[in-house]
């Protein structure tokens, strides 16, 4: 449920094309991953899958942490935005039926939010409706973790204000796809989870994915956590906040599974597809494109409390890749290069975590008031001698977790930061959003 502005390349670096169709290196695979296991950085699953059948999972960590319980291939984990691309195969089947068009106005649905006669379905796909975001709201975590009506949430976004005209531009809101959920369920006269598992879950036989509820690990469902030395539980997101924007539950084989199913024709036609993978401004509907070297794929990523989930796919191979996390204390795009290094018989590194002692003038390096062209705000780094704090324009300062060779993290909010000291610029990561920063 992170807001999401600019989508980057994972990597940009041309390589010389491998031969598509072989088995990943299994074994170094499975390397990396005792390694992020035996030093902290990953608690989550993982899996590849070339043309619909899964060549690889991997667990890490714990799925409850109190009870030293580990994960198996069939631990559900909360996906978060990824439940985008399944209210967006909801909506599409919704046009297909002809219960509503890309062109239909939220005005004949939800009349008294801003501009809602200027504002359509496919501008809210592909979040260029400037509908404000609910969950940027300073007050949401104050209330997100209760129960909320229908009703409650729809007076809350109808409240926020709207931040640009409709169609103009394009900025990611969590509050597009709650009301597309509001809307699925009445032109369908069936609830958002119901449809779920009708059209989705059940044709695909996807045994592990549903509209999630109270996380319960009897059910096998993972709790998630935030690296501060050791794991420490999250509080949970009330799944009847998120909707359609962010309620879904999942394991990596299931996610590979449906991806293949939407990229290859069963759940909606092509036409239906191309719409979807019409990108502008960074946004397709429902999806992001996801550059890998030379290739593109779709598909987009998720975070919720302390998961943090990835799902793409390359038509290039056929090739689905899924990362469920449910803590991490790196970025989750290196996991997303190595699977798709391994899918496309890449060579990857291995990692190194050795986190060298840091004096107070290593530190003082790193200091100094940082502006950036791609976001409307500076970050503001400051040292005490023994550590670093960053604050962003309006908010509160955070600390910045020392990773090794200039790398820092902050990994509640997902944030990894790269200083080039010597150049006096950093470079922020969170999801697969890269921005550079430049010192004042």
């Amino acid at each position: 449920m992170l807001n999401r502005l600019v989508r980057f390349l994972i990597c940009s670096v041309l390589l010389v094309e491998p031969v598509a169709g072989q088995v990943p290196d299994t074994a170094k695979l499975n390397r990396y991953f005792r390694a992020l296991d035996s030093t902290r950085q990953f608690i989550g699953s993982v899996a590849i899958a070339r043309k619909g059948v899964v060549l690889y999972t991997a667990q890490a960590g714990f799925s409850d942490v109190a009870h030293h319980t580990r994960p198996d291939s069939n631990t559900s984990y909360r996906i978060g935005s990824i439940s985008k691309m399944f209210t967006t195969v909801l909506l599409f089947k919704a046009i297909d039926q002809h219960l509503v068009e890309l062109g239909t106005t939220l005005d004949k649905f939800f009349p008294a939010i801003a501009n809602a006669p200027q504002i359509t379905i496919s501008d809210m796909l592909s979040h260029r409706s400037g509908i404000r975001n609910f969950t940027d709201d300073p007050s949401y975590v104050s209330w997100n973790t209760k129960p909320v009506s229908e009703d409650s949430l729809l007076a809350r976004i109808t409240r926020g204000r709207s931040v640009f005209p409709p169609g103009t531009k394009a900025a990611y809101s969590n509050s597009n796809f709650v009301l597309l959920g509001m809307i699925l369920s009445r032109v369908f006269r069936q609830p958002y989870r119901v449809l779920l598992e009708e059209k989705i879950v059940r044709p695909l036989h996807l045994a592990h994915t549903y509209y999630g509820k109270t996380i319960s690990p009897a059910d096998n469902e993972a709790y998630s956590y935030h690296a501060d030395g050791e794991w420490k539980i999250e509080a949970e997101t009330d799944m009847s906040v998120p909707g359609a924007a962010g309620a879904v539950v999942s394991t990596p084989a299931d996610l590979v599974r449906f991806a293949d199913a939407l990229f290859n024709g069963v759940l909606l036609p092509a036409a239906d597809l191309e719409k979807m993978e019409t990108v502008k401004e960074g946004y397709g509907r429902g999806l992001f494109a996801v550059p890998f070297y030379n290739r593109t794929g779709y598909g987009h990523d998720g975070s919720i409390d302390g998961f943090r989930s990835v799902l793409y796919h390359f038509a290039d191979g056929d090739i689905s890749i899924a990362v469920t996390a449910n803590g991490v204390a790196m970025n989750t795009n290196d996991i997303s290069i190595v699977l798709l290094s391994a899918a496309y018989q890449l060579p990857f590194s291995m990692p190194d975590f050795h986190v060298p002692a840091l004096t107070a003038s290593d530190l003082e390096l790193y200091t100094g008031t940082y502006r950036s062209a791609q976001l409307p705000m500076k970050i503001t780094v400051t040292s005490n001698g023994k550590s670093i704090t960053a604050q962003a324009t309006a908010q509160a300062p955070f600390p910045l977790v020392p990773m090794g060779n200039d790398r820092f993290s902050f990994t509640p909010a997902g944030i990894f930061i790269e200083f080039q000291p010597g150049e006096h610029t950093m470079i922020l990561k969170q999801g697969v959003g890269v921005y550079n920063f430049s010192r004042e």
